[in-house]
């Protein structure tokens, strides 16, 4: 059985996969904006982007209010932080690498000034 909180993690990725949801996420991160204010600049029917909007929320990353025949969409960052928990971890391993590519420069840097 999957564990609930890496499926919920496979769906905040896989949201994130896609550059036109990351802007819409951007342009959220702004305000609450309807679904034909998300779609604008995208040049995409609204059932385009109603298809966006739907990834983005089962990941939970936004959720849909419905005024009237407006829908209105606004930022949930909760996920996000988990995401950055996530990628965190592994930023040590990087930040690791990192330091032995510098020493490594250095010391040849170094060993040239000789």
């Amino acid at each position: 059985m999957v564990e609930h909180s890496a499926e919920a993690l496979n769906e905040v990725f896989h949201a994130l996969s896609d550059p036109t949801r990351r802007q819409m996420l951007r342009r959220l991160s702004r305000g609450e904006q309807s679904v034909g204010d998300l779609a604008e600049p995208f040049q995409m029917s609204l059932a385009a982007a109603s298809k966006h909007i739907k990834t983005l929320e089962r990941a939970g990353l936004i959720r849909r209010s419905v005024d009237g025949r407006t829908h209105r969409c606004r930022l949930e960052a909760k996920p996000l932080a988990r995401a950055h928990a996530w990628l965190t971890f592994y930023e040590r391993y990087w930040n690791t690498r990192l330091d032995a590519i510098e020493a490594m420069f250095e010391e040849r840097d170094e060993e040239q000034k000789r």
